[in-house]
């Protein structure tokens, strides 16, 4: 295909196109959207009916990279810092030596099975170490999974966090490979200079950044989101050129902006969902481009083996091990072990030997490629069936979320009580802007007929309405009260 301007434009929006109603309709069928999105640009590429030749390794990365970059900047504003305190010690754990346990062991494993050099077989083992970010958030928040006292946390801080120590493991063996002379420990001193110095800019950023955002005065709620995009590069790379790792940097920086009070949040929150999402499918729709299907083929049988060795052992070793200090019931254990999501990032990291030229470089690409395709095919497939065969996935009746439950979710801060308004209260038949209602409380929602309505300034409040009121203290309440004329629900 002649690639124009126009024809990029005209190829793009339909590959957009084709995603999304292929995403909408694809879990009907129970196949994981980003298994959908990867096919797609698979089925579009030279080996496709599509026939567009992608062969840039660099110019992918640079696509991965940028798509990490909002994917951990939107889970890290989504993060609630009250669901992920009490398990915080254990997101860690499994985030760094559990990834180094499994990038070891199945290293070790490779070693063993191919003609790999030792540096080549842990290199293999680092790329695919890490759970993937894109693929665990949107299969357990797409699929609405219910799981029992603090597992979804733990599962989506782990996913959120690892890439880091993923990255610094691929990169340290990667430089072992090119210089075969340099010692083993030689690569420690880059490890923690790339952890502290990661942790240090994310808070620093963090810190920066609420103040940047909540003391500017834009003139326009829309340059708000561009502001913050802006600021996550900036942490990005900033932390990066010190020698920092960005990718750790920009997860904690959004972890504590969205557990701070920021100027337009609800704005900032949607349009990263709403971008997050995007650079997923892009993402995906690239990667599928790049990889060549006829080329998988001939390692499709050492894919498959690393793959089941991966999934049944080495994750599981990492899990468990670094699980050992901590009080967690067995079944959680295995199903943790279990959402060892492997998706785009071991095959965007891939990029790294392609680019670096080593001689294995395109049987690594196509292994990883197999790995997370079939990573997301048979365990992406299946979280739901594992939950109830372990008993740790709530019932459907305890899962289902009113608009209370919603509206508190996304104002964890926030006071709360339901009032229920009676004939005798003086709110009857009144508009809400008539009421005096105090400055530091709002009427977020009326329970009307057992129906929710969003209430604005001229709406009238009606005999036997239920107000979910809002206030940021609980002393506020008392102003409520006398405002009313009313008694709690």
């Amino acid at each position: 295909m002649n690639l124009t301007i126009e024809n990029i434009l005209l190829v793009g929006s339909l590959l957009l196109l084709i995603s999304i109603f292929a995403g909408k309709t694809s879990y009907k069928f129970g196949v994981p959207t980003l298994l959908l999105f990867l096919a797609i640009g698979m089925l579009a590429g030279s080996d496709g009916i599509g026939g567009i030749r992608f062969d840039d390794p660099q110019f992918a990365q640079f696509i991965g990279i940028i798509s990490l970059n909002f994917i951990l900047f939107s889970g890290g504003l989504d993060t609630n810092w009250n669901t992920v305190k009490p398990i915080l010690r254990e997101g860690i754990a499994l985030s760094t030596l559990g990834v180094l346990l499994t990038a070891v062991s199945l290293g070790i494993f490779v070693y063993f099975i191919t003609d790999f050099t030792i540096y080549e077989s842990l290199l293999l083992g680092s790329i695919v170490s890490s759970t993937d970010a894109a693929a665990v958030f949107s299969i357990l928040r797409s699929k609405s999974l219910a799981l029992k006292t603090n597992l979804r946390p733990t599962l989506e801080l782990e996913s959120g966090s690892n890439d880091p120590m993923a990255y610094v493991l691929t990169i340290a063996f990667l430089t072992l490979v090119i210089n075969q002379d340099q010692s083993f420990f030689s690569i420690i001193p880059l490890f923690l200079q790339q952890m502290i110095l990661g942790a240090i800019g994310g808070i620093a950023f963090g810190i920066a950044s609420k103040f940047i955002i909540n003391n500017i005065k834009l003139d326009f709620e829309g340059l708000y989101p561009v502001l913050v995009i802006a600021l996550m590069f900036t942490t990005f790379s900033a932390t990066d050129f010190v020698g920092g790792n960005g990718f750790l940097a920009i997860y904690i920086c959004a972890v504590y902006l969205g557990n701070q009070d920021l100027i337009h949040k609800k704005t900032i929150l949607k349009m990263f969902d709403g971008l997050a999402w995007l650079m997923q499918i892009v993402l995906f729709l690239t990667l599928g481009l790049l990889v060549f299907p006829s080329q998988i083929i001939p390692y499709m049988g050492i894919g498959l083996l690393i793959s089941i060795f991966l999934i049944l052992v080495a994750r599981p070793i990492g899990v468990f091990i670094s699980l050992l200090f901590f009080k967690m019931k067995l079944k959680r254990r295995f199903y943790i072990s279990w959402v060892g999501l492997r998706g785009a990032v071991p095959i965007v990291f891939a990029t790294y030997p392609l680019l670096a030229g080593i001689d294995k470089a395109n049987m690594i690409f196509n292994i990883v490629f197999f790995i997370s395709v079939t990573s997301i095919l048979i365990q992406g497939t299946t979280l739901s069936v594992f939950a109830k065969w372990l008993g740790v996935g709530l019932p459907e009746t305890q899962k289902k979320l009113t608009p209370t439950d919603l509206l508190l979710a996304e104002n964890p801060k926030a006071e709360m009580k339901e009032l229920l308004i009676t004939s005798d209260c003086f709110a009857v038949d009144k508009k809400i802007v008539d009421l005096g209602f105090p400055t530091n409380a709002i009427i977020a929602m009326i329970n009307r007929d057992d129906s929710y309505i969003i209430p604005n300034g001229l709406t009238k409040i009606k005999e036997q309405d239920t107000l979910i009121v809002l206030a940021d203290r609980p002393e506020v309440f008392e102003e409520v009260y006398k405002t009313l004329r009313t008694h709690k629900a």
